[in-house]
């Protein structure tokens, strides 16, 4: 049983924070009662067993036990009384309460999250907190930045949503379009950290980059612009490689070396389909640039067939109207698969060279690569160390031991 608890707060631990923020209407608050619910949960369940629905079960402990601790904080004031009704509408009791739908919860939530009156640093990492449930350390390692920086970022957003009295909706439609980038910004923020989590023993949390592709897809519903959908056929085209990335021992598979029989034929379709359909041209937005050059992975049948030249044309496009570190890194990789690796080595030494990304592992990752397929096994193995004491994923770091071993036994043979 306790390992059912586990799997259900990995699993359904953020849909259930989402609908008590909407009923308590409060972050903080919010959390206390998902910690005690989960708390109950491990309590009360071996005995009487799992209950049918227990993401309901959680919500209406968590909610229950939100009120009790005010009540006996002697802060019951007409908020409280309000969310008592709100527990046991016409005198219900708690196992009479039918439970309101919450599959719109999270949506609710990430349109709070980067209501624009927020700081765009603290909408990120407030989203990423309640949204993904990483730790502050996780996030402060995603952003290269210390633990407290990123603890005053997400007090501060709340105290901002607090302050103004922020609502815990999704906006009038009229509304929507002014807030569109920052909702497919932080949409894009939950799926990249299920496709690739930032720390921990597997690769992807395929449950994350899922539930990112369902609220991509409300959103559509709401809003279908063509970034909207761009970014719905750039996420089914990437989610689509997620049994091919990792051996059941969990070990890191490269793109190059994955078995594409195993990547999602109708998610690769639908993500085809999406993108003809918005014909991306030079003045693409970003979401849909970078889902052109999903498709190009995604229409190879084998390594050898990738148009790594069209990847590195749509790169420079991206690159032009989107500037980024990270797209420079990404536009590297395929340079090199084009022109060799020595010029991919030069645009990363210059974007390190800079500043940035010095502390990115997987730009330490991509030189120590280019450096191995230039023969220079020497300074290859010291860029995979650098890479390897900045990651803090299991299968990746596993993956950069692998390859300074094999450098290892090359000089050794």
């Amino acid at each position: 049983m306790e390992q059912t608890i586990e799997e259900i707060y990995r699993s359904q631990s953020r849909k259930v924070l989402a609908t008590l923020i909407r009923l308590l209407g409060d972050f903080d608050r919010a959390e206390e009662a998902l910690q005690d619910a989960f708390a109950a949960a491990a309590r009360a369940w071996p005995q009487s067993g799992m209950p049918a629905n227990p993401s309901a079960w959680l919500v209406s402990a968590g909610r229950f036990r939100a009120i009790d601790q005010m009540r006996r904080r002697k802060r019951f004031d007409a908020g409280v009384v309000e969310i008592g009704r709100s527990l046991y509408p016409d005198g219900q009791t708690s196992e009479e309460t039918a439970m309101e739908p919450i599959e719109d919860d999270m949506l609710r939530l990430i349109f709070t999250c980067c209501h624009p009156a927020l700081a765009a640093n603290g909408q990120a990492a407030l989203a990423l907190r309640e949204v993904c449930g990483l730790t502050t350390e996780e996030i402060a390692r995603a952003y290269l930045v210390p633990p407290p920086t990123v603890a005053q970022r997400i007090v501060r957003a709340k105290n901002r949503i607090r302050t103004l009295g922020i609502s815990y909706e999704v906006p009038e439609p009229e509304a929507l379009p002014g807030r569109l980038s920052g909702v497919l910004r932080i949409i894009y923020l939950v799926f990249n950290e299920g496709y690739s989590a930032s720390a921990g023993a597997a690769i992807v949390r395929a449950d994350l980059a899922a539930e990112a592709i369902r609220l991509c897809r409300l959103l559509a519903g709401l809003l279908p612009e063509r970034e909207v959908y761009g970014l719905l056929a750039l996420m089914l085209l990437q989610h689509s490689r997620r049994d091919a990335r990792s051996l059941p021992s969990g070990e890191l598979v490269l793109l190059a070396d994955q078995d594409r029989s195993l990547w999602d034929a109708a998610m690769i379709a639908e993500g085809l389909a999406l993108l003809d359909a918005q014909k991306p041209g030079p003045d693409a937005g970003a979401y849909l640039l970078q889902a052109a050059i999903a498709a190009e992975h995604a229409r190879a049948k084998t390594p050898a067939g990738t148009n790594w030249r069209r990847i590195a044309g749509l790169y420079e496009l991206l690159l032009a109207g989107h500037p980024s570190p990270i797209v420079e890194l990404n536009r590297a990789v395929a340079i090199s698969m084009c022109d060799g690796p020595a010029a991919g080595l030069r645009i990363v030494d210059a974007v390190i060279g800079r500043g940035d990304l010095a502390g990115y592992h997987l730009a330490h990752a991509a030189r120590a690569d280019f450096l191995r397929r230039l023969g220079q096994a020497d300074e290859a193995r010291r860029a995979y160390r650098t890479a390897l004491a900045l990651c803090r994923q299991a299968p990746e770091q596993a993956f950069l031991r692998r390859r300074i071993a094999e450098l290892d036994e090359g000089e050794s043979g």
